[in-house]
């Protein structure tokens, strides 16, 4: 049996823009993507703070400071909101015990400003 369990998180992190002609995804910071090892076409889970819209889109990388909703869910976001982009794994009970999230929290310009791993704690 599979369970999931958070991968890694982009916590907080601003809208920059939105584009609802543009194919559907989400555009981040390839720096952001790195810091938490997001692959570009992979599934994240979009979760604006602002407004406490949710939705599931995928990974494109973009320029510098950009977070850039993309698509239909760019109507369900404004630039300037606030956000969390979660990505997750589905493990076997084996590999839980050693996983770990890692958390990247950012500045106001959408950089790196704090990253923490977590996990790894029995109930």
């Amino acid at each position: 049996m599979l369970r999931t369990f958070l991968r890694s998180k982009l916590h907080r992190v601003t809208i920059t823009s939105a584009d609802r002609d543009y194919e559907g995804s989400i555009s981040i910071d390839r720096a952001l993507c790195r810091a938490a090892g997001l692959l570009e076409l992979e599934q994240v889970d979009v979760y604006d703070i602002s407004n406490g819209a949710r939705f599931t889109t995928y990974v494109i990388y973009g320029e510098p400071g950009q977070i850039q909703v993309n698509g239909a869910a760019a109507n369900l976001v404004q630039p300037g909101d606030l956000a969390i982009v979660a990505a997750y794994v589905a493990l076997e009970p084996a590999e839980i015990a050693a996983h770990r999230a890692t958390v990247v929290q950012v500045n106001a310009a959408n950089q790196p400003a704090a990253i923490t791993v977590q996990g790894g704690t029995a109930p």
